[in-house]
This record gives structure tokens, sequence and C-alpha cells, in this order.
């Protein structure tokens, strides 16, 4: 319940309201006036649209118990009263049945009093988004975005989304408006040209789906960190210059995509560039007599996109030889112990062993550094791989396989490093075959990682209903296949996996599916439980994970545990009491030599 004390203070900071600045110099104490409602309307290009009915009301019943706390803002225009500042209360009062409301008259030219009534319902805490993007973009016409972010107290990233917002289509701003699209998701969608945006609506049909958004965002804007071409670059492609300094990269536009994450989210000009680098790419390789070797196995040559640049470097002129025709040796990379830290993250391994990871990869890498200073003594000549999509290339040095003479060893070589066009129809079947299962496999790739994304967006985390069989048996699999090591398999759940050895993946799990209890899920949490604490300066004192496991086990081995700690404590009592002996003695010395 409101007191009168509380009352009488929000009615005299109510009063205190009035003492502002007009036009930068201080007025005099403005007279608060009670004003019929029926002489007061509301501003017709008031900014706000939207106002909770639910709060509205909640807000007319205070005004019933307690009054108008809070003069409204008004001025005159043509006999009457319009709104500045206050058409909430105004709207309030009217419910609760009021006849007047305490009111301040102002005068304003008609420029301010938009801009007044914009900066005045940017402060609310409960501002509409797109409302409030439309509002900050015609701010922007006069201000500039740090400013902006000045006068409403937000960061300039936070301006810079909202006006970027603010060229969402209405078709998207609706989803927003009744929250089934994140405003994060709306920025991302606000990235394209209304023409853009019509074609992606469209295509998603009549039900949001905020899955297919993100991968049409996704197909539509580029890694510029990624690029096959330097960035930086002005004379590229001169009409479009740098991407640098570009308007469509995201990093001028805010952090969307992240803290300076540079995205390109103009797919032709993207493209247009990927396409120029190629072709400085295939006339610098010509210039300079460098090979230039696509990313493309012999089983892959027939794929139609492959196609297209293999075509493309014939009719430049250049020799194609693919990664079956050549050997490669490229500059190797220096290992460090971090490397190896995170290449083994999922092993149980000591120090000592990473270590000894760490100088086998050395030695490793110390043999091919030797190699590669070598390769122009061993017939190696410089070339350039590059992926056949997206066209990023790395510097190597290259041989061509020389193939045998005598046309009777010809269909020797291995059936997969063979073109289709030296196979036999059999054996073209069979290749065919082969290209088919690895299709299959691609696809089965892009399809599990678009459902695991589909997944990771909706609420399946927070889902409330107990964990179902499948998933119980979905999570001890992945405990046991990245965390049980083979040794431990065998000891512990051998008996109950079975011969594995003559079994497909889909059979594993099935057979795991079957034998599964909840006594096999308890047993993997136990055996996880004894593998994931720390060891060395972390103890079961100063270590979250290591006291939790140690007040758990409690419950089952107590007397060996205490046994244990006895045998420590014996050890500190023995130890302490010697201490004490030896500074009792220092301390007596002190005291003689103080005497």
């Amino acid at each position: 319940m409101t007191t009168k004390a509380s009352t009488t203070k929000k009615r005299s900071r109510a009063k205190a309201i009035a003492k502002k600045e007009v036009n930068g110099k201080k007025s005099s104490v403005l007279q608060i006036q009670n004003l019929p409602l029926a002489k007061i309307k509301p501003d017709p290009d008031q900014p706000r649209k939207t106002f909770d009915e639910k709060l509205l009301n909640q807000l007319s019943e205070s005004i019933k118990e307690h009054g108008v706390l809070q003069p409204i803002t008004v001025r005159q225009l043509n006999g009457h009263y319009v709104i500045v500042m206050g058409e909430r209360r105004y709207r309030a009062s009217k419910l609760a049945g009021k006849k007047t409301i305490p009111c301040i008259e102002r005068t304003y030219k008609n420029n301010d009093v938009l801009e007044v009534q914009i900066i005045e319902n940017l402060q609310r805490q409960d501002v509409e988004p797109t409302e409030e993007a439309e509002a900050i973009a015609y701010l922007s016409e006069k201000y500039a975005p740090t400013e902006i972010a000045k006068r409403l107290g937000r960061t300039d990233n936070f301006i810079r989304q909202r006006l970027k917002l603010a060229g969402l289509i209405e078709g998207f701003k609706h989803f927003v408006r009744n929250g089934e699209m994140t405003i994060s998701l709306g920025v991302g969608v606000a990235l394209f040209e209304p023409e853009e945006q019509q074609m992606m609506l469209e295509t998603m049909g009549e039900d949001f789906n905020a899955h297919q958004i993100n991968r049409m965002i996704k197909d539509q804007t580029y890694d510029l960190e990624k690029a096959s071409f330097d960035v930086a670059d002005k004379k590229l492609v001169p009409k479009a210059g740098s991407c640098i300094e570009c308007p469509f990269n995201a990093a001028n536009q805010g952090n969307l995509f992240g803290e300076d994450k540079m995205v390109c989210t103009k797919a032709a000009c993207f493209e247009t560039k990927k396409t120029k680098s190629f072709s400085n790419l295939i006339e610098n390789s010509k210039k300079e007599n460098i090979l230039l070797i696509p990313e493309i196995r012999q089983y892959w040559a027939d794929d139609e996109n492959n196609q297209l640049v293999i075509s493309q470097l014939e009719k430049s002129g250049l020799k194609v030889y693919l990664l079956d025709d050549v050997e490669i040796i490229e500059n190797p990379i220096k290992p460090t112990i971090e490397a190896i830290k995170i290449e083994y993250q999922h092993y149980d391994y000591s120090e000592d062993e990473l270590n000894a990871e760490l100088k086998e990869a050395i030695e490793k890498y110390e043999e091919e550094l030797k190699n590669y200073n070598s390769a122009s003594d061993n017939g190696f000549v410089n070339g350039i791989v590059f992926h056949p999509e997206t066209y990023q290339n790395n510097e190597v040095f290259v041989k061509v396989v020389e193939n045998s003479k005598d046309e009777s060893t010809k269909y020797s070589a291995p059936l997969a490093n063979r073109k289709m066009a030296d196979c036999t129809p059999e054996e073209q079947i069979i290749k065919i075959n082969e290209r088919e299962i690895r299709k299959k496999h691609i696809e089965n790739n892009k399809q599990f990682e678009e459902v695991v994304q589909m997944i990771r967006e909706t609420k399946y985390i927070d889902t409330k209903k107990t964990l179902s069989t499948d998933e119980m048996v979905a999570f001890s699999i992945s405990l046991f296949e990245n965390n049980v090591d083979y040794l431990s398999q065998q000891k512990y759940f051998s008996k109950f996996l079975g011969d594995t050895s003559k079994m497909t993946k889909v059979e594993m799990v099935e057979n795991f599916k079957k034998k599964f209890k909840k006594e096999t899920f308890h047993k993997l949490i136990r055996y996880m439980l004894t593998k994931q604490v720390h060891f060395g300066e972390s103890n079961h004192i100063n270590n979250l994970t290591n006291i939790s496991f140690y007040n758990a086990i409690q419950g089952y081995y107590k007397t060996k545990i205490a046994s244990i700690g006895r045998e420590y404590a014996e050890k500190r009592e023995k130890r302490e009491e010697r201490l004490k002996e030896r500074i009792t003695v220092l301390e007596k010395k002190i005291q003689e030599l103080n005497d």
C-alpha cells in the first residue's frame, strides 16, 4: 500500500519537475493547472502508437486512489490543448473517470515538439523495439548516432542496431512486435534491401520460422575473414572500393555478428570480388608459370560445379592437374603446447603425456620442414592450391606424378586414382556407385548439421519434461564414446555391450537402447564422476567439482574416507606439535634478547 507520506513526497517531486531549462535558460516555476480532460487532445503525430492495456488499467486504479502524481505537459493549438508528454496518464485518467488532470502548459516550435516526444518516449523502459527504431531513425536525420546515444544514455552499438532495425519491412516488423522474432534476428534480416527482405518473407510463408530465416541470412552473408581476396584492396573492383570501409560490412553497422566481426551483407558485390580475384589468380599463374591446382579428386571431377572450374582453367590455356595428379608439399606449421592441449582436450592426458605428444609433433614438424626447404632440389616447383567454391588458396610446392608409358600397365593404378574415361564400363559403374555413396555421406553431414542448428534455436534445453529413455540413451552413448577409454570399456561395459566388432554404428545404438537400463546410465555417471575430478593444486576444500564429489561419495564409503582422513589428521597433529615446540623455543630467544 502507498502511504500518505510517500504520496506527499511524490506530489512534491511532481511540482519540482516544473523547474526546467527552456532553450538553454532556466525558466521560472511553471504553473501547474488542472485542465478539463474534454479540452485536451492526444497529438496525432505522437511517435508512440502502442499502449499495454493491462498496465494502463493498473495505472487507472492508482489514479482513482491517489490521483495523477506527475502533471502532463501540453501546448495550446487552435483553442484546445495538445499533449506533448503524458498521453498514458491522460488515457488512464479517462478510464478512472476523472474530469480534470494536472498540466504544465509550455510553448514549442512545431519541429521541437516531435523531438521532445521522441526523446521522452525513448527514455521509458517498455518501448516497443520497432517504434524505438523508427524514432531513433527520425533523430538520426538531425543528430549523429553518438549524439543520440548520449542523449538517451545508450551505447553507440545499441543506436546503430536500432537504426538498422528501422530498415525492416512491415511484414517482418509484425513478427518483432508480437514477440515471434527476436530483435537480433530482425537486425539480421534488416541488413538486406527491402526487395530481398520481401523475397525472404514470401519464401518463408505465413507461419514464422526462425530457423529458415537464419538459414537464408547465412546463405546470403559472407565471412570476410575467410574471403579469397584482400578485403582492404580498393582497386580489385574500383566501384565497390575496400570492404574495410564498406557500409555493407556488418562491422561498420555495429556489432551485429560479434565484436568487430567483418561480414559482407551484399552478396552480389562479394561474388563479383571473388570472381575477379580468381581471374587475377589465373592470370598471375600464367604470367609467373605457377601450377594452379584445384582441390578436386578424380572421383569428383564430373561434379557440375567442379566441371565449371576445370573448364575455366582450360579456356584460360592452363593444363589442368587435379589432386590425384600431383604431389604437394605445404609449409608446415610449428606445433605448440597450446595447440596440443586443444587437440587432446577430450583425452585424460597428464602434463607429461601432453609434453610427449608435443615432442613427437615437433619431430614430425622438423622432418616436414626439411622436406619443404629441399623441395626445389627434389624436382618440386611453385604451385597454388585453391578451393573450387571459395577460391581460397595457399602457396605450395608441386610435382606432377609421371604416368607409366607402358599402356599395358595403364589400368594397374587404383581405381579411385583413374579418370572415368580410362575405366572399363564395369569400372565406371563401380566409380559411379562409390561417388553416389560419397554424395549421400556429404548430404547426411549437411542434413544432420541443419537439424542440430535448428534444435539449438528452439527451447529444447529449457523443456521441463522428465528425460525420456531415448534422451538418456543418447547422453549415455555420448559419455561412453567421448570419455571412456578402451581399457575402461572392456573393464566396466563389455558385458553390457556384447561383441561390437560385427555391428554397424546404427546397430550399436539399437543394441545399446535394447539393453539400456537406468542402472547403466547411473554407472556411466559414476564413472564420469571419478574421472572429472581435478588433482594437483585442486582438492576437496578449494575446488567446486572436487567438493561436490567428496560430499557425494560419503554415503558409500564414509568409514574408509574417515580412516584416510584420520591418517592425514594424525600426521598434521604431529607436525603442528613439532612446529609449536620450535616456535616456543624461538619466542623464548626473542624474550631473552629483549631483556
